[in-house]
């Protein structure tokens, strides 16, 4: 009998997959930069205060040099988000802050997609099959029945961020989702809470540059508690955590479909 068309699942066949030092490198690679840029503290130059003492200067480069201060943005959140560094958050806002929110936006979920397909190829080439495999039937058939709906599944899980970022590029990896989809759905899933704290942070370039003046002196005087006035909760508001959540039912509605007309079919009448 053919095989039927398209690539195999992680389930499909008998033998299980070796681990292999070629496989493993790039995903080795990732996880001691990650931990070395974490253990050394360099994620927290990723803040609204480096931007503060900044603002002028970053200002001043990008009105010169908009494509290239661009690229190198981009390319820091690619970056980021391959090694799974805790701070989509803050360099979405920030890019919203220098850039404003549409172009700030848009640069954004460029970086981010990007950084999520990385470590996602990287993961599901190097352990992905292997894990299913080796963690038993169960496991084995939670990842097909996540397979099976994987698109809605990532588009809610993007939208509600009951899980870190890392955690569902993680996830999608070693459950065996497709690429097409995994990418589909994160821009997809993405976009929205993207573009609102891209156009939170657009605002807060006026806050910034109302406060410049006090925070250059705070610096000059050489303070230790100069901070930009900024509170996490004026970002997640109720309102915002509903509406995400409210695009997260939706995205979920066709697995509901598709579960109950399996479970619930009628058997048409006959004349």
């Amino acid at each position: 009998m053919t095989a039927p068309n398209g690539p195999p699942s992680p389930a499909a066949g008998a033998a299980c997959p070796r681990l292999s030092l070629r496989r493993l490198a790039p995903l080795v690679v990732v996880i001691v930069v990650s931990v070395g840029v974490i253990a050394f503290g360099w994620h927290r130059q990723i803040s609204f205060e480096q931007v503060a003492r900044h603002h002028e200067a970053l200002s001043a480069f990008i009105a010169m040099h908009e494509l290239q201060a661009v690229a190198a943005y981009i390319a820091l959140y690619i970056v980021a988000a391959a090694l799974s560094i805790p701070a989509g958050f803050y360099l979405t806002v920030i890019g919203g802050i220098l850039f404003g929110a549409v172009l700030g936006g848009a640069a954004a979920l460029v970086g981010a997609t990007t950084g999520a397909i990385c470590i996602f190829l990287i993961a599901r080439s190097a352990v992905g099959e292997y894990f299913v495999r080796r963690a038993g039937p169960l496991a084995e058939k939670l990842a097909q029945g996540f397979r099976a709906d994987a698109f809605s599944y990532l588009l809610f899980l993007r939208l509600v961020p009951i899980f870190p970022f890392w955690v569902v590029n993680l996830m999608a990896a070693l459950a065996g989702a497709r690429l097409t989809t995994f990418a589909a759905a994160t821009v997809l899933g993405m976009t929205p809470p993207t573009f609102i704290f891209a156009f939170f942070g657009a605002g807060l370039d006026s806050v910034i540059t109302a406060q410049q003046a006090a925070y250059s002196a705070c610096v000059a005087a050489g303070r230790p508690d100069c901070r930009l006035q900024f509170h996490l909760h004026a970002a997640i508001t109720p309102e915002l955590i509903a509406a995400l959540g409210a695009l997260g039912v939706l995205a979920l509605v066709p697995v509901v479909v598709k579960r109950l007309r399996g479970h619930g079919r009628v058997t048409p009448w006959k004349s």
